[in-house]
């Protein structure tokens, strides 16, 4: 057992093979009862020695829809102090780089308990690694109009972040070389905070998996879905009214209007909540978030930040290969998809036809839509960060797993046991199937730590005229960006 003394309290951690653990750190106070639908409020300190010896609760949610939840790994624990985070450090003598997760989970599901994320080998590499909770669905991310608070789930990522930079030397960590990554939401979200100026000086670098600085509701959209939510759950577009509503019934609701969103994906019901299929995400609020993050960001904001940027080729076969939708979907959908996306229907196909000829249509309704959600948005934050002080990489993940007859592809979440050098954990065998390439998670995972550590991930920089990108594959390789007529297609999008 080891121990170590916080600005809150002491703490009991574990030590498992020279790597101290200590789980369920609170880094804000439970928000619950007066703290429910508010900013994060303080931890109240604690005498004696607090057990940080097992996860902590995690936000509530609802489970992932069938087949996801059985590819997906998720956890579910019970309770109020859900604002907790988890610490793995090989050294807390030392002045180590820091690595701070934020797990994805489209703002409706995911948590920093997921085992997949046990940071032991980012540790064993010589970086103090942190998971995050953070509030998710109604209560991170509803906003109900003027004079509520919008972005509480944003605000638990700054209070953690906060909480690091006060604590983290206390086991081994350098408060001034922390790394935020993330993935899906937990990018986006970063994306989000680039932009945000209460961020400034909490991280030196970032790394964004699949989600980049795009994925925003404006105000009167926020405003628009919030009032349903209420509608649904027949109460007044109130948060006191919220409040007073069963958590799981609110849970429930949320997945009602998840669903209502992807069933009938109408701008003039959703706003752009009809394009991104997602009725919680970070809002430009006009305070935390003073511009859309692409623009804050294009403007100068976390110009200083160094940012490791990437997707995986095939992203949107996740969602269309265990359904069966990729076989189902037609013409029809694919035309309806590129007009949505402002492209011109005849021109896309064309254009998606020259490298795969004989792709169904959805196989090309995923290669589009890949672009459209993943891609695009990665490559434009790459292209408006030209120029600025902090240094940019790009990277592409291009291994294909033999899971659903090897159809499945380099899909999104593909990356991530890679990225942890977790590849023994027994969640990766639905999605990635037996013995995935040990050496791939190596290279990447070696190339995560280097950039956590002296901001060189191991190639050159993004240049928006050479457009270096890495491409981790069974063999990987540093490449140009080999997809230029699908780029010219888009430009004017996204």
């Amino acid at each position: 057992m080891v121990t170590v003394v916080t600005r809150d309290g002491s703490l009991l951690g574990a030590d498992i093979g020279g790597i101290a653990v200590f789980k369920g750190i609170p880094y804000a106070a439970p928000p619950v009862g007066p703290n429910r639908f508010l900013p994060p409020r303080p931890v109240t300190p604690w005498e004696g020695v607090r057990d940080a010896l097992s996860y902590g609760p995690t936000a509530p949610k609802g489970p992932y829809p069938s087949p996801f939840d059985e590819i997906i790994p998720e956890v579910g624990i019970p309770g109020e102090d859900c604002l907790n985070l988890n610490v793995w450090t090989p050294d807390r003598t030392g002045r180590l780089p820091v690595m701070v997760w934020l797990h994805g989970g489209s703002f409706t599901n995911g948590s920093g308990a997921v085992p997949l994320y046990d940071g032991s080998r980012f540790a064993r590499d010589g970086v103090v690694c942190v998971t995050v909770n953070y509030r998710l669905g109604v209560d991170g991310f509803l906003h109900l109009g003027p004079g509520d608070t919008a972005n509480l789930g944003l605000l638990d990522q700054l209070a953690a972040l906060r909480w690091v930079q006060e604590n983290v030397t206390a086991f081994g960590g350098d408060p001034g070389k922390v790394t935020v990554f993330g993935e899906s939401a937990g990018a986006m979200s970063i994306g989000a905070l680039l932009a945000a100026p209460r961020a400034a000086g909490l991280f030196r670098r970032a790394i964004l998996q699949s989600g980049a600085a795009h994925h925003i509701l404006r105000p009167d959209t926020a405003r628009g879905l919030g009032h349903h939510l209420a509608g649904l759950l027949g109460t007044a577009p109130t948060r006191e009214a919220l409040a007073a509503v069963p958590l799981d019934r609110l849970v429930q609701a949320a997945e009602e209007l998840r669903s209502a969103v992807a069933a009938t994906p109408d701008p003039v019901l959703w706003g752009e909540a009809a394009m991104n299929l997602m009725p919680f995400e970070p809002v430009v609020d006009g305070d935390l978030l003073p511009l859309p993050p692409i623009e804050a960001i294009a403007a100068g904001a976390g110009s200083d930040v160094d940012i490791l940027i990437g997707t995986n080729s095939d992203e949107f076969r996740l969602f269309l290969v265990p359904t069966g939708l990729l076989d189902v979907l037609g013409h029809p959908h694919l035309r309806a998809a590129a007009a949505g996306y402002g492209l011109d229907p005849d021109e896309a196909v064309a254009v998606y036809l020259v490298d795969n000829p004989d792709a169904t249509p959805g196989e090309l309704l995923s290669a589009l839509t890949t672009d459209w959600f993943y891609r695009l948005p990665a490559i434009r934050l790459a292209e408006a960060r030209a120029g600025q002080r902090g240094s940019t990489y790009l990277y592409e993940f291009g291994w294909r797993p033999p899971t659903f007859d090897g159809r499945i592809g380099a899909c999104h979440t593909a990356e991530i046991p890679f990225v942890f050098d977790n590849l023994g954990d027994p969640a990766v065998l639905p999605l990635l199937g037996v013995d995935p390439p040990q050496g791939l998670a190596d290279v990447m995972h070696g190339a995560w730590v280097s950039f956590a550590t002296d901001g060189r991930p191991g190639w050159a920089e993004y240049d928006p005229e050479e457009r270096i990108t890495m491409h981790f594959d069974t063999v990987p390789e540093v490449r140009t960006d080999p997809r230029a007529r699908q780029r010219s297609l888009w430009d004017g999008h996204r």
